[in-house]
């Protein structure tokens, strides 16, 4: 298995912190944000390699910051060569030059590189093995605005997802999917063919309901909290909870 961390966005929400720097690059509670998601990732025995795939402004920072740290995975990061949020290739487009430049044929766990979270990636693997189907990450949120920002999940009592909708007006479930997808390798295929189609190249989660027409995906329902660090203030509001719980 090999790992993809998404992190080519321009985070211009968070201006002017993310002008000159890439936002996984950004500390919470002493550590930064790309440190906390691959200490998750370290715990994962399958995965023998981490992608990062970034864009030309910040390639080299990534880059100098991956030759001084000390990690137990190989780590490659890649340049998706844009320049700004107009250019920008979007996630999904982002995934499949990692798979095309890497030559990729393994299973792929993929991760947005700007979320925190609190549960462990080696539990959501250890899930994975005992249903080896592609696979969504999903927790209860109450919150009906914050649902409306999100992509959300109906599942049957197998764990199988059902219906999966992106930003819905009118949730369906409580059931939030942040940006933690397991694909089998032989899914991979199917990101070119959804792209050669035209589909929306953007948000990681829109790949998953076209998906879901084609293949049975499952959920991984985790305990704990995500973080989603979108703005100045959720930014300030993930510090100042992983200095309390640090």
């Amino acid at each position: 298995m090999k790992a993809v961390i998404l992190a080519a966005g321009y985070a211009t929400r968070l201006y002017p912190l993310t002008k000159d720097k890439p936002k996984s690059l950004l500390e919470v509670a002493g550590k930064t944000i790309l440190e906390h998601i691959l200490l998750k990732i370290a715990k994962v025995d399958m995965v023998d390699w981490v992608y990062i795939v970034t864009n030309a402004r910040f390639f080299e920072q990534f880059q100098r910051w991956v030759e001084n740290y000390h990690y137990s995975k190989e780590i490659t990061v890649l340049n998706d060569g844009t320049t700004d949020n107009d250019n920008r290739l979007g996630a999904i487009a982002d995934l499949q030059l990692v798979i095309d430049v890497a030559g990729l044929d393994d299973d792929l766990l993929v991760l947005a590189g700007d979320n925190l979270f609190d549960f462990e990636l080696s539990d959501f693997v250890e899930f994975y093995q005992k249903h080896p189907f592609d696979m969504v990450t999903a927790h209860e949120l109450n919150d009906m605005a914050q649902l409306k920002r999100t992509g959300v999940i109906t599942v049957n009592a197998d764990s199988q997802v059902t219906t999966f909708e992106e930003k819905p007006q009118e949730p369906q479930s409580n059931l939030a999917v942040p940006p933690f997808y397991i694909y089998r390798r032989d899914t991979l295929p199917l990101l070119r063919k959804y792209l050669d189609e035209g589909q929306n190249p953007d948000a990681p989660g829109n790949f998953i309901p076209w998906l879901l027409t084609r293949k049975p995906v499952y959920a991984y329902q985790f305990q704990g909290r995500r973080y989603d660090i979108g703005t100045l203030e959720s930014y300030q509001e993930v510090c100042r909870i992983f200095l309390t719980k640090h």
